[in-house]
C-alpha cells in the first residue's frame, strides 16, 4: 500500500518555484526588517567563523604533522553559522545573490529591487560582522592570547594580502557555488535534521578547501586588522571584499541560471510582478488567492503537480 505521507524532499522543480516565490517575499519585506535581519545574519555567521578560528588556531601541534586535518576540523564547525541563519530565516547576501536573480528573471519582482536588496543586506551583514569582531571578540578578550590572536592575524593575511586579486575572485566563485547548493538543498528538505545535514556538507567543503565568502571575510579580515595585521582597510576593500563579492555573484548565478533552465523554463508567476508593484502583501487573502490561481494556471501548462510548492518552504 502506497504511503500517504509527503516525500521527505521536494522535487527540484518545486524548490525552483519556492526560490522564485521567496524572492517575492523578500521584495515585499520592509527595508528596516531586511536590514536588521541582515545584521543578525552577520552575527550568526561570525559565530561560526570564530568557532572555526578557535579550533584551527588552537590545533598547532596537529597542524605541524597533519595540516589537512586541521583545515577539516575548522571546516566541520563553521557551518553552524549558516545553519542558524537558515533555520531563523535571516538575510544573508550570498544566498540572496541566487534567489533575487531567479525572481527577477521570471518577472516576479522588478529588476530595481535587486541592487536595492543587495545594498541593504550588504551593509547589514557588514554591521553585524564588525560588531561581532570588535565587541564580542576583540574587546571580550576571548582570543587575546597566543596562539589564537596570532592565528587571527595570520588568517586575515592569508585571506586578504597574500593571494592575487584573480585568485580571490575565483575562490569566491567556488565558495558561493557551494553555499547556494547548501541553501537549495535546505529548501528542499522538510525536517530540521535534514536541513542541517544538507547545509553542513557543502559548507564544510568550501571552508576546508579555503574558498572565499565575502560575508565570512567581513568578520575574519577586520578581526585580524584589530589584532595588528599588516593590512589597511583600503587594501582589504580593494583586494578582498570586491574580488570575493564579484566572485560570489558568479558562483550564485551558476546555481540560479541552470535551475531556471532545467526546472522552471515554462514557469510564469502570472500577475506576480504587477501585484508586487501595486503593493499587495504576501500574507493577505488577496495574495493567497492570487498565488493559488497562478499555481493552477502553471499546473495546466506544465502538467498537474509539476509546479506545486509546499507553502511551508516560504516560512
Amino acid at each position: 500500500m502506497a504511503s500517504l505521507d509527503p516525500p521527505s524532499t521536494l522535487k527540484p522543480t518545486q524548490v525552483a518555484v519556492a526560490m522564485i516565490e521567496h524572492g517575492v517575499v523578500k521584495h515585499r519585506t520592509r527595508a528596516d526588517v531586511v536590514f536588521f535581519k541582515s545584521v543578525a545574519a552577520g552575527v550568526m555567521l561570525s559565530f561560526g567563523g570564530l568557532l572555526s578560528e578557535i579550533v584551527a588556531g588552537g590545533s598547532g601541534g596537529i597542524n605541524q604533522s597533519n595540516p589537512g586535518l586541521v583545515k577539516f576540523f575548522g571546516g566541520a564547525v563553521f557551518p553552524v553559522g549558516l545553519i542558524m541563519i537558515v533555520l531563523q530565516g535571516q538575510e544573508l547576501l550570498t544566498s540572496n545573490m541566487m534567489i533575487y536573480p531567479m525572481a527577477c528573471i521570471k518577472g516576479a519582482v522588478p529588476w530595481w529591487g535587486l541592487p536595492y536588496n543587495w545594498i541593504i543586506v550588504t551593509f547589514g551583514n557588514l554591521c553585524g560582522s564588525l560588531f561581532f569582531a570588535s565587541v564580542l571578540t576583540k574587546y571580550t578578550g576571548i582570543i587575546s592570547t597566543p596562539p589564537y590572536n596570532t592565528y587571527a592575524v595570520t588568517f586575515a593575511m592569508h585571506k586578504a594580502a597574500e593571494p592575487e586579486w584573480h585568485e580571490i575572485f575565483l575562490r569566491g566563485i567556488g565558495c558561493n557555488w557551494l553555499v547556494c547548493v547548501a541553501v537549495w538543498q535546505a529548501a528542499g528538505a522538510r525536517d530540521t535534521v535534514s536541513k542541517i545535514v544538507a547545509i553542513w556538507v557543502p559548507i564544510m567543503i568550501f571552508v576546508t578547501c579555503g574558498y572565499d565568502h565575502v560575508v565570512a571575510n567581513m568578520f575574519s579580515v577586520p578581526l585580524g586588522i584589530l589584532f595588528g595585521a599588516d593590512l589597511t582597510v583600503a587594501q582589504y576593500i580593494r583586494k578582498s571584499l570586491i574580488a570575493a563579492y564579484l566572485g560570489n555573484i558568479v558562483g550564485a548565478l551558476l546555481v540560479a541560471l541552470p535551475a531556471l533552465y532545467f526546472y522552471a523554463p515554462d514557469y510564469r508567476p502570472a500577475g506576480a510582478l504587477g501585484a508586487v508593484e501595486e503593493g499587495e502583501g504576501l500574507n493577505g487573502a488577496s495574495t493567497s488567492a492570487r498565488m493559488s490561481s497562478d499555481r493552477s494556471s502553471n499546473e495546466k501548462r506544465a502538467g498537474a503537480g509539476v509546479y506545486e510548492v509546499d507553502s511551508k518552504r516560504l516560512q
